[in-house]
C-alpha cells in the first residue's frame, strides 16, 4: 500500500485582529520549517474575513496591508468573506489582490454582466505529494447587499453539485473553502456528493476536530487568530481511496511572537496612519458623546443619517460612538478610532405604531445597558438612542427606569397608521433587536459606513 499524507492549514475569520498574528506567523513558520525539513509539501490558505476595516490598518490600505501579510507568509490560497465583499466598495474589491502573491478562489461571485472578476478563479487542482486536490471557494451570498455594490452573487446551492462533479473528475481528493457557516457547511454536507473536506469560516466555531456529515469532515477555526487550523488527510495512492481525514483546531495563544511580523505590522499601521492623517474639520470646541445621556455628537450622527438618507427621522443608539471628539483637528483617524464599526446606513418605512414600539424598547435598561458584540458593532454597550427629527419625552418612574411618554414628530404626537422614513443603522434590520424592521420595506446605502456619514456631517458644519 502506498499512502500519501496531506498536510493543509488554514486561518478564517481573523477580522484584522493584528495583536494575534505574529503568534500565527510563528506557529506557521514552525510548520514551514519542519515541512521543508522533511522535504514534505502543504498548503496554506486563508478562508476570508481576514481584512476587517474596525482596525486601522486595514481601513488606511483598504485592506493591501492584510494582502501583504498573507504575501509574507506565502499563502497559496484564500476566499472572501463578507468582510472583503460587501464592506469594500467595488473598485476597493477590485483592486484589494492586485498585489496577491497567492491566487483567490470563489465561484459564486460576478460583475453584473455575468463575468467573472478577472482577480478570481472558482476552482484549482493542485498537486500535492502527487495526488491532485480540487479546491473550489464558495462565500456567504448576501445578494441585496452586493448587488448595491455593483456584484451579482449566486447561492451555491444553486450549481455546487454540478462544480463538484466536474471538478471530482479532475481531482483525487476534493475540498470545498467555505465562507457559509457551520450550519451551511452541514446542510451542503447532506445534500452533495463528492466533497472530501469542507474547511469552514464565518460563524467563528472552533471545531477542535472537526465534524463529520455523511463522510464528509468539516472544521473551523474560531476566529481573530486565536487558532490555526490544520487538515491532513491519508490517500491510498493505489485504491485511490481516501484511508483517513482528521483535522484540529490549534490555540496560538501562549505562543511567542514571530518578531519580523510584529516589525511588519508595526510599518504598516504607520503607513496606515500616514494615509489616514487626512484633516476633517477643525473644532472649536469639544464635542462629547455620552452612552447614558444624551450629548451633542450622537445627535450629529443621528442628524447626518436623516440628511444624508433623505428620511424623516435619524436614529442612532449613542454606543456606536466608543469616544468622544476634542478641539483642534480632526482627521479620518480620530473618526475611525471613535466609529470603527463596519456598520452601513439603512432607511427603514415604519408605521408611527411600529416606531413608538421600537422606541420603548430601545430606551429599556435592558437594551441601553446591554453589552453586545457582532452584526457589525464592535462597541461596548448599546447606549441609548439619538434622533434627530423626534423628540422623546420620558419620565423617571418609580421602578428607577426610564418610561417614554411622548413622542412628537414636527410638534405633533406620531400618528399610529402614518409611514415614517426612518435613517438607522443596518444592523438593526435583521431581526436581532427589532422585529418590526426585518420585515418593513427598507433602502441599504453602501459602501458608506456610520463614520462616513459622520465625517461628511463635521465636515460641512465645521
Amino acid at each position: 500500500m502506498t499512502c500519501k499524507t496531506l498536510n493543509i492549514y488554514y486561518t478564517n475569520d481573523l477580522h484584522s485582529h493584528f495583536e494575534n498574528w505574529s503568534k500565527v506567523s510563528s506557529f506557521l513558520k514552525e510548520k514551514k520549517r519542519m515541512h521543508e525539513l522533511q522535504g514534505t509539501p502543504y498548503l496554506l490558505l486563508d478562508l476570508g474575513d481576514h481584512s476587517d476595516k474596525v482596525h486601522p490598518i486595514t481601513e488606511g490600505t483598504v485592506g493591501k496591508g492584510n494582502v501583504q501579510l498573507l504575501n509574507d507568509l506565502q499563502y497559496d490560497y484564500a476566499t472572501i468573506g463578507n468582510n472583503e465583499g460587501i464592506t469594500f466598495s467595488k473598485k476597493e474589491l477590485e483592486e484589494l489582490y492586485t498585489e496577491a502573491e497567492f491566487e483567490v478562489i470563489v465561484s459564486n461571485l460576478y460583475h453584473q454582466d455575468g463575468t467573472r472578476p478577472s482577480w478570481a478563479i472558482p476552482y484549482k487542482i493542485h498537486e500535492l505529494s502527487g495526488v491532485k486536490v480540487g479546491i473550489i471557494g464558495i462565500t456567504i451570498p448576501y445578494e441585496q447587499f452586493y448587488s448595491l455594490l455593483g456584484w451579482t452573487i449566486d447561492s451555491p446551492y444553486n450549481y455546487l453539485q454540478e462544480l463538484v462533479n466536474d471538478v471530482r473528475e479532475e481531482s483525487d481528493v476534493v475540498i470545498l473553502m467555505s465562507h457559509m457557516g457551520l450550519g451551511n457547511d452541514e446542510q451542503l454536507a447532506r445534500e452533495m456528493t463528492g466533497i472530501d473536506v469542507i474547511i469552514g469560516a464565518h460563524t467563528h466555531h472552533v471545531l477542535k476536530h472537526g465534524v463529520v456529515v455523511n463522510d464528509t469532515l468539516i472544521t473551523q477555526a474560531g476566529k481573530n487568530g486565536n487558532y490555526v487550523g490544520e487538515v491532513t488527510i491519508s490517500y491510498d495512492i493505489e485504491r485511490e481511496y481516501v484511508l483517513e481525514k482528521e483535522a484540529y483546531a490549534v490555540s496560538v495563544r501562549n505562543r511567542k511572537e514571530d518578531d519580523p511580523t510584529r516589525k511588519s505590522i508595526q510599518h504598516l499601521s504607520i503607513k496606515a496612519q500616514n494615509l489616514l492623517d487626512e484633516v476633517v474639520c477643525r473644532l472649536e470646541q469639544p464635542l462629547e458623546a455620552e452612552w447614558f445621556k444624551r450629548s451633542v455628537l450622537p445627535d450629529e450622527l443621528a442628524a447626518a443619517l436623516r440628511e444624508w438618507c433623505h428620511a424623516d427621522i435619524g436614529m442612532i443608539n449613542s454606543g456606536m460612538l466608543l469616544d468622544g471628539l476634542s478641539e483642534g483637528n480632526i482627521s479620518r483617524e480620530n473618526i475611525h478610532r471613535i466609529c470603527p464599526h463596519p456598520v452601513n446606513p439603512c432607511k427603514v418605512i415604519l408605521k408611527g405604531s411600529e416606531l413608538r414600539e421600537i422606541i420603548s424598547y430601545a430606551m429599556t435598561d435592558d437594551i441601553v445597558n446591554l453589552s453586545f458584540k457582532g452584526l457589525g458593532f464592535r462597541g461596548e454597550v448599546m447606549g441609548i438612542m439619538a434622533f434627530d427629527g423626534l423628540e422623546v419625552k420620558t419620565v423617571l418612574m418609580e421602578d428607577g427606569l426610564q418610561h417614554v411618554t411622548d413622542i412628537l414628530h414636527n410638534g405633533q404626537q406620531l400618528a399610529s397608521d402614518e409611514e415614517y422614513a426612518v435613517a438607522t443603522a443596518d444592523m438593526f434590520t435583521f431581526g436581532k433587536f427589532y422585529p418590526q424592521m426585518k420585515h418593513a420595506k427598507k433602502k441599504y446605502y453602501l459602501p458608506e459606513m456610520l463614520r462616513d456619514l459622520l465625517a461628511w456631517r463635521l465636515e460641512n458644519r465645521y
